[in-house]
């Protein structure tokens, strides 16, 4: 049972119209497809408009990381996923297996994410990719081996969205268990 239920739509404050408009970023370098019957995170949404301007402000920056980021959506995928992996976050994990099976991963990486960096399939660059995530989480920094790995294939750009990206989903973590989210009915397993 969640500790703080959300609003139900009609509910929510006229300021949710603003905080809506803030996840769409000035200049998208990628899309969401809207697909019929695609969860609508009315639990993650109701939650939000308990507090309008937090969710303006934090809606910004989850619109970068997910539509405007310099990396592209598969890495941006794996980052979110190994979060949602090691905080033990359902809601988001549960949304974003969706999410990362539409920017190409598999059935079988998305499994793999869990077991993270270690297992000997991953490609180099996807190891150095979810050990990142693994090492700020852990440690607050991503260690030198992993940054020389990094470094090898990503720009300025790219190393700032991976850690923004990495930021800005344990931040949603930290809320969604805190606030003992319920999954919605439409991300619950059929």
């Amino acid at each position: 049972m969640a500790r703080i239920e959300p609003l139900p739509a009609k509910k929510w404050p006229a300021e949710m119209r603003d905080a809506f408009a803030a996840l769409v970023p000035p200049k998208p370098r990628h899309t969401r497809s809207i697909q019929e019957g695609r969860p609508k995170a009315r639990n993650a949404f109701g939650t939000f408009a308990h507090h309008p301007d937090l969710a303006r402000a934090f809606f910004t920056l989850n619109g970068h990381v997910l539509l405007a980021t310099t990396l592209a959506q598969r890495q941006t995928e794996l980052l979110v996923l190994r979060v949602a992996a090691l905080r033990k976050c359902d809601y988001v994990w549960a949304q974003h297996v969706l999410v990362g099976r539409e920017a190409g991963l598999t059935d079988e990486e998305i499994e793999k994410i869990s077991r993270g960096p270690a297992d000997p399939t991953w490609s180099p660059f996807d190891s150095a990719l979810l050990r990142a995530v693994d090492e700020m989480l852990d440690a607050g920094t991503i260690g030198d081996e992993t940054w020389a790995a990094l470094t090898a294939e990503l720009d300025t750009q790219q190393l700032m969205d991976l850690i923004f990206t990495v930021g800005a989903f344990e931040a949603s973590a930290f809320l969604m268990n805190s606030f003992a989210f319920n999954l919605d009915d439409d991300l619950r397993p059929s």
